[in-house]
């Protein structure tokens, strides 16, 4: 009887739990990641993800998470960038982030040997038409192997006013 008074107490956390995490994802047009095999990401390895967009009305920003090991040689990343509209129009963008400080220090957050950093890709950004948005990243680094990458990740979220 005692295990079922329990379990009453503690419905109503995990209702408002699930709300919370809910609206707090409101925001969100599209979240995905694709792990790197191996943690060896190849320059062949182009990185794709797909999202349909209906919303032509609102700006949106889309990040980039990227999500290293203890075994990330760099302090920095360059990235190609290939985005494709609905009509099949393309543009191209190379970018530069930084993953660590002049001294080692990892930027974002981490647990043990793991690092995640949220970088911005685009800001305040309006979608021209509806249709399906594609996205292809490839490392642009010299070395043809790029160790130590867990995962790639983009989010395109809804900019707060």
């Amino acid at each position: 009887m005692k295990r079922e008074n329990n379990i009453y107490l503690l419905l109503p956390a995990v209702i408002l739990s699930s709300i919370c995490l809910i609206s707090c994802d409101r925001g969100n047009l599209y979240v995905e990641s694709e792990r790197i095999p191996g943690y060896i990401w190849n320059d062949n390895n182009i990185i794709t993800f797909r999202t349909q967009v209906n919303d032509t009305v609102n700006a949106y920003d889309i990040n980039l998470i990227i999500r290293t090991d203890k075994d990330y040689p760099y302090r920095n990343m360059f990235l190609f960038i290939k985005t494709v509209s609905p009509e099949k129009t393309s543009i191209k963008d190379t970018v530069e982030y930084f993953l660590a400080d002049e001294k080692g220090n990892w930027y974002g957050s981490g647990l043990g040997d793991v690092n995640d950093l949220s970088v911005p890709l685009k800001s305040n950004i309006l979608f021209p038409m509806e249709g399906t948005y594609t996205f292809n990243i490839q490392h642009g680094m010299r070395e043809k192997e790029l160790e130590g990458v867990i995962d790639i990740g983009m989010q395109i979220k809804k900019r707060k006013n």
